[in-house]
C-alpha cells in the first residue's frame, strides 16, 4: 500500500486556511482531495502490487493483493473525482481496497485532463491576466476556466466509452478475478459515483457506448442491454439525479453527507424510495458533521472525521465482500 505518511489532505480540511504549501492546495472540484503535486514518491509494501499501465490510449492504475495470482481475488473497478489517477489520496483509496483483496482497476475517466488545481489555475490566472475569480464551495478557480467549462468535457458520452474500453480489457486481462467474483464491482466517488450508477443500470447500447446521452435514450424508449457490474457502493455522489437511482439494477450501498449540496437530500430521499419500490437490495448510511468528499483518504486533524473515514470504508468493504 502508499505510504500513508505522503497523503495530501482533503480539502475540507484545510479548506479555511491561508498561505498552504503546494501540497496542501485543493482541487477545482468541491469535495475532492489534490492531484499529487510536489508530495513524495508513492511508498511500497508487501500488502499491494501497484502499477500504472494503459489500455488503448487509457491510463490505467492498478493495484493487486500481494499474493494475487497465488490467492484469488475478486475484481473492483474504482472511479474517482474529478483529481482522477495522479491523486496521491485516490491511490490510496485504491490501495485499501487492495489490501482487502481485491485487483483494484482505478481508470483515467478524464483522458489527461483531470479538474484543475488551485495551483494550476493560479498560474493560469496570471498568464492570463484575469483577476476575477468565482467561488464554488470551498474551492476558487480562475473565471478563464470555471468548473463548468471543465464538466462540459466530461459527460456521459465522452466517460462511457472509456469505461467500456477499460472494462472489455479487464474482463480479457483479469478474467480470473472477473470469475472468482461472478462479475466485476465497482466503487465510485464524487464524480465517479454518477457512473457507478449508470454501469449499474440497463443502459442500451448506444448510450453504453457515448453515441447518445442516457436520459435521450431513456425518453426514446430504446432497447436496453444489461447491467455492466454486479454491485456497486458510492459515496458522496455528484450531479446524480433521482432518474440515476431508479434506473439501478444491481445492489447499492450509499454512503451520503447530512446536508450536502452536491448531493442534495430530496434527491437522496425520492432515490431510495425508488429503491424502495423496486424492492433492489440497498443499504444507505447518512453521516453528519463530516464534510463532502470525506470517504475518500485525507490527513484530517478531526478525530471525528476520521472515524466517519474509517466507518465508510468498512461499509463499503463489507457490502462489496457480502455481495
Amino acid at each position: 500500500m502508499a505510504d500513508n505518511g505522503v497523503a495530501t489532505k482533503a480539502p475540507e480540511s484545510d479548506a479555511q486556511e491561508e498561505n498552504k504549501t503546494a501540497a496542501e492546495q485543493i482541487s477545482g472540484i468541491p469535495g475532492d482531495s489534490q492531484p499529487d503535486q510536489g508530495a513524495a514518491s508513492m511508498g511500497r509494501n508487501a500488502e499491494t502490487k501497484q502499477e500504472v499501465t494503459k489500455y488503448g490510449d487509457i491510463d490505467v492504475y492498478i493495484t493487486k493483493p500481494a499474493d494475487y495470482p497465488h490467492q484469488p481475488s475478486k475484481l473492483l473497478l474504482l472511479l474517482t473525482g474529478g483529481t482522477g489517477i495522479q491523486s496521491t489520496n485516490n491511490k490510496l483509496q485504491a490501495d485499501k481496497f487492495a489490501s482487502e483483496g481485491f485487483l483494484v482497476v482505478m481508470p483515467d475517466q478524464f483522458a489527461g485532463d483531470p479538474a484543475p488545481t488551485t495551483t494550476t489555475t493560479a498560474q493560469a490566472e496570471q498568464s492570463a491576466g484575469i483577476l476575477e475569480q468565482v467561488k464554488l464551495g470551498v474551492a476558487s478557480v480562475a473565471k478563464s476556466f470555471t468548473i463548468d467549462m471543465w464538466l462540459a468535457r466530461h459527460t456521459p458520452e465522452k466517460v462511457l466509452p472509456i469505461l467500456q474500453k477499460v472494462i472489455t480489457s479487464v474482463k480479457e486481462e483479469f478474467a480470473d478475478a472477473v470469475a472468482n467474483g461472478g462479475g466485476i464491482y465497482a466503487v465510485g466517488y464524487c464524480f465517479g459515483a454518477r457512473y457507478v450508477l449508470l454501469l449499474g443500470s440497463e443502459l442500451d447500447k448506444e448510450a453504453a457506448s457515448g453515441l447518445r446521452s442516457p436520459d435521450a435514450a431513456a425518453e426514446e424508449g430504446m432497447v436496453r442491454q444489461g447491467a455492466q457490474i454486479k454491485a456497486g457502493a458510492i459515496a458522496h455522489g455528484t450531479q446524480i439525479g433521482k432518474e440515476d437511482l431508479e434506473g439501478v439494477s444491481v445492489p447499492l450501498c450509499i454512503v451520503a453527507v447530512k446536508d450536502d449540496s452536491l448531493f442534495p437530500d430530496h434527491i437522496r430521499d425520492e432515490g431510495k424510495k425508488a429503491l424502495e419500490a423496486k424492492k433492489l437490495e440497498h443499504e444507505m448510511k447518512v453521516y453528519p458533521g463530516v464534510p463532502h468528499g470525506f470517504a475518500v483518504y485525507g490527513d484530517y486533524d478531526d478525530e471525528k472525521i476520521k472515524q466517519s473515514q474509517e466507518e465508510a470504508f468498512k461499509q463499503m468493504l463489507d457490502w462489496l465482500k457480502s455481495h
